[in-house]
């Protein structure tokens, strides 16, 4: 059996989002996806395919993991221990699912399974691929175990794996890998939207050295009290109306806005603002497109609106650039 997950993309209020502020985003045409095979015995196999990485457990190892990630999140809110030394690798993200999703619906492993995951989104560039990797992962577990698909427990359980991961996400990776299409989405609730009918193009400036994680950490310490994020609303809220109407110059002001509050809360490398000003001056719009980051040249994917992709600019700058489409579906079982 197979299940995929969506990618995501922020069009509008990354960053705001975890201040309770709306985010407009969408699942695109990129995916994770997880196969689960079983076998005689009692363990879980782990077999993530883009990490070359694969870890067998017991069901009670799985949970002596969980009680020490669980004591190292708590670590990171006393301040004690940084969000990336909460996870000691990659696979303990599916791990950590896993056993949460087992204890918590009341599940019992009658025989080894394992689960093989992949992806072509983009990791580490602000396109949810760890949110979209554990829910296709989730989804061929629910259904291995013939759990019935409630959108709610998929959510719960992807959030509290994120937390481990980014330290306080604001669960718009999750809502969108677990419903698909396009919402405004603000504190767990989100209203939808439709899908973009504009041309959509991702510049991949590359894999920032700063982590999700570290950039909200940075970004809470620096601007929490600010006013700045009632900007962000003001902009999200105009973007909707735009995308709703369908006009483009609105669309393309509203990016733009929302590009310049990015860059005031320090989240655009230097040399990705130079990229974006360049788009802007040939009448496009852009603006990065997940956390961004903190320090570095690199700043993830960049999303761009314009009639042609600029092919020429990503050249001088070394980056690639790929189209990318909506998604009205999210996580699912398609064999």
């Amino acid at each position: 059996m197979k299940a995929i997950a969506p990618g995501k993309l922020i069009l509008s209020g990354e960053h705001a989002v975890v201040f309770g502020r709306p985010a407009l985003a969408m699942a695109i045409d990129r995916s994770a996806q997880s196969v689960i095979t079983s076998s005689p015995g009692e363990s879980v196999e782990f077999n993530l395919v883009d990490f070359q990485s694969t870890d067998s457990f017991t069901v009670r190892a799985l949970r002596d993991m969980r009680d020490r990630v669980l004591r190292n999140y708590r670590f990171f809110l006393e301040g004690k221990l940084g969000i990336r030394d909460v996870l000691y690798k990659p696979v303990e993200l599916f791990e950590y699912m896993f056993i949460n999703f087992l204890d918590g619906l009341h599940l019992k492993l009658n025989e080894s399974i394992s689960i093989q995951t992949r992806s072509d989104i983009p990791i580490g560039c602000g396109l949810g691929s760890s949110a979209a990797t554990v829910l296709s992962a989730a989804r061929a577990v629910g259904h291995y175990f013939r759990v019935d698909f409630r959108p709610d427990w998929y959510y719960r359980y992807s959030m509290e794996a994120e937390k481990m991961q980014h330290g306080y996400p604001s669960g718009v990776d999750s809502y969108i890998a677990v419903n698909g299409g396009c919402a405004l989405f603000r504190d767990g609730q989100a209203a939808p939207v439709p899908l973009p009918r504009f041309n959509l193009y991702l510049v991949n400036t590359g894999t920032p050295e700063t982590t999700t994680g570290e950039c909200v950490v940075e970004v809470k310490k620096r601007h929490e009290k600010s006013a700045i994020w009632g900007e962000f609303e003001g902009v999200t809220l105009g973007l909707e109306e735009a995308i709703r109407k369908n006009d483009m110059e609105a669309i393309r002001r509203c990016v733009r806005e929302n590009n310049e509050l990015l860059v005031r809360i320090g989240v655009v490398p230097e040399k990705v603002h130079g990229f974006i000003r360049a788009v802007e001056m040939a009448g496009g719009a852009a603006k990065v497109c997940g956390a961004g980051a903190i320090r570095g040249d690199a700043g993830g994917m960049v999303l761009v609106i314009d009639d042609q992709p600029p092919s020429r600019l990503c050249q001088e700058y070394g980056y690639t650039i790929t189209s990318v489409r909506g998604d009205p579906l999210g996580a699912r079982i398609i064999d």
